[in-house]
């Protein structure tokens, strides 16, 4: 971090119409501001937090509902389960891209073969339908991974209030809600903090699900802006000023976060 702030405070320009090479001169906060005034950049941002809003809930939600499921008393085969569960997160995020790739290319894919079939039309490369491609690449990665997460915290769970709550006439259902829930709020606050930093970081499944929706572009999220100015623009020092703004934005976000979890565990 401090190298990426010494190479935010510099830039590189070009002398004799770019055939007297180049010298790396003083920008002071000039690239911060460049990063702020781009709308590429902003919009990223906007692009991540649509993102959010449909993975967080799809992908902790469905993993609370698999733990409350394996852990529950009418469970069979918990360990094959966990294990089955688990198997997606096991595979390298660019492998599992690359394989979801393959699956979303129609006249290759047997899902896109299975919907022709039954007359239903769904472009997973489309501009509206792209990012639910991608949620679905990271919510089936990231699932089986914190549901072994929240069954570790129903574990923990004392049985003999669970037996109480039986006693007292508490169904399943009720006892998952009102009972094993708020018993794992520090889990659940944990998972979500780290959720969202690691979500505003997303960058392998839209850079992938980005060779064929050509509407994403290569600026779809924050670490693809900064990839893009890097490594093809070349202005390190616009990438290093973005990626400590990057930075600035998961550090706001882990507090907030983590202010609205302690006030849930409070309550």
């Amino acid at each position: 971090m401090f190298y990426a702030a010494w190479m935010s405070l510099y830039r590189e320009e070009s002398s004799g119409l770019g055939f007297g090479g180049t010298e790396r001169v003083f920008a002071g906060f000039g690239n911060f501001t460049e990063a702020l005034g781009n709308e590429a950049f902003l919009r990223s941002f906007g692009n991540i937090a649509l993102y959010c809003a449909l993975y967080i809930p799809a992908m902790v939600g469905g993993a609370l509902v698999l733990a409350l499921l394996v852990d529950s008393t009418m469970a069979r085969a918990r360990r094959f389960f966990q294990i089955a569960y688990f198997l997606p997160h096991a595979v390298p995020g660019l492998i599992a891209s690359l394989i979801w790739l393959y699956l979303y290319t129609p006249g290759l894919s047997p899902i896109t073969d299975a919907l022709d079939a039954l007359g239903a039309q769904w472009n997973f490369f489309g501009q509206d339908e792209a990012i639910f491609s991608v949620v679905n690449i990271s919510a089936w990665q990231w699932t089986g991974y914190n549901m072994i997460i929240f069954y570790a915290g129903l574990q923990a769970v004392p049985r003999e209030v669970l037996e109480a709550a039986t006693v007292d006439g508490a169904g399943a259902l009720r006892t998952a809600l009102q009972v094993k829930i708020p018993m794992i709020r520090p889990t659940v606050v944990l998972t979500l903090l780290f959720t969202c930093v690691g979500a505003i970081q997303l960058f392998d499944a839209p850079k992938l699900v980005q060779l064929r929706a050509n509407t994403m572009g290569e600026d779809w999220s924050p670490t693809m802006f900064i990839y893009t100015a890097a490594f093809k623009g070349h202005d390190y020092g616009l990438a290093a000023a973005s990626s400590l703004l990057l930075a600035l934005v998961a550090g706001l976000l882990s507090f907030v976060v983590t202010k609205l979890g302690n006030r849930w565990k409070a309550s």
